[in-house]
């Protein structure tokens, strides 16, 4: 099928999308840029140093800290994918994507999201034989077992979310281009489509929820197995130690889990929640979880403390 070179219709894949920011609120886009620019470089800034921390410090290449590095690299892609282009929308006024770009921009969003879930899965199963079979820990998470579960997380959300690129990539775009949001989401792409979207609201909403939900229960269950090994422990000392450990481990998850699901059900059901609230939510949601967790794992865990507080006074040494 041909396409057209008009201004609001083409046939099949068109050749450009129109982001419009926060419907609603175009006339505050430069101030709201402000707070989002400087979550955003607070975001860059503690996953690079956490990253870095990690990677150059020998005493932290232990399990948990190499998930820690993973979440780190993946909250950096969760928000490198979507902050700046919405930075270039509300202050340069740049809302045009290619489909090619809306593509890439929705499949790494869509990713960073399902990954993220993977690792606090891994982190929390990572906990879980520290503080339940402590003995065996080194036995069960060596570096070679670490290494496999870090590429099964990953080619994990790699097959869940591919499919939606194909997903899009199929439809035809006969109507309008003008995607009411800061940035590209597979459901968002898929209803400016004049054709039956059926299978990608069904694939979009049930196979990451359902993989996300899974991934909940399963660390639900580590953290009362947790809770219990914990309360069985004989000194007072110990327990706090344990609750200390996992304590940032919870408030992260919390953190990562309910934004998203508020997010992903008012997409599907929340009819009655206004699309300016909704929009302004999801871009919160893709940049202050990034931001807060190495600030909250900074303060929690007394090994990344004790680094970052050390690199810092030898700057200041220098």
């Amino acid at each position: 099928l041909p396409k057209s070179s008009g201004s609001g219709l083409s046939s099949f894949n068109p050749d450009i999308f129109i982001l419009v920011g926060i419907p609603g609120l175009e006339q505050f886009h430069f101030w709201i840029g402000i707070p989002f620019c400087a979550i955003y470089l607070v975001a860059v800034l503690g996953n690079l140093i956490l990253v870095y921390l990690i990677v150059m410090e020998r005493s932290l290449h232990e399990p948990m800290f190499f998930f820690l590095s993973l979440l780190a690299s993946t909250d950096l892609v969760l928000s490198t994918a979507g902050v700046p282009k919405t930075l270039s929308i509300f202050w340069l006024g740049a809302r045009e994507i290619t489909f090619t770009g809306c593509l890439t921009q929705m499949f790494f969003i869509h990713y960073s999201f399902v990954l993220d879930s993977a690792i606090l899965l891994a982190m929390a199963f990572d906990r879980y034989v520290a503080i339940c079979s402590p003995l065996r820990y080194t036995t069960i998470l060596t570096h070679q077992t670490t290494i496999k579960i870090i590429l099964g997380i990953c080619f994990r959300s790699f097959c869940i979310i591919f499919p939606v690129v194909f997903l899009l990539k199929r439809l035809p775009f006969c109507q309008t281009r003008i995607i009411p949001h800061t940035y590209c989401e597979h459901i968002g792409v898929a209803r400016l489509s004049c054709a039956d979207i059926s299978i990608n609201i069904w694939y979009g909403f049930a196979v990451p929820i359902m993989t996300v939900i899974s991934d909940i229960v399963l660390i639900a269950v580590s953290y009362m197995l947790i809770l219990l090994a914990v309360f069985r422990l004989p000194s007072q000392d110990a327990r706090q130690k344990a609750l200390g450990t996992c304590g940032s481990h919870v408030c992260v998850i919390l953190m990562f889990y309910t934004p998203a699901f508020f997010s992903i059900l008012a997409h599907r059901f929340g009819h009655n929640v206004s699309r300016t609230f909704h929009i302004m939510f999801a871009n919160l949601y893709i940049v202050i979880p990034p931001a807060l967790n190495p600030i909250i794992y900074g303060v929690k865990t007394k090994q990344i403390r004790h680094k970052v507080i050390i690199l810092f006074s030898q700057k200041a040494i220098q």
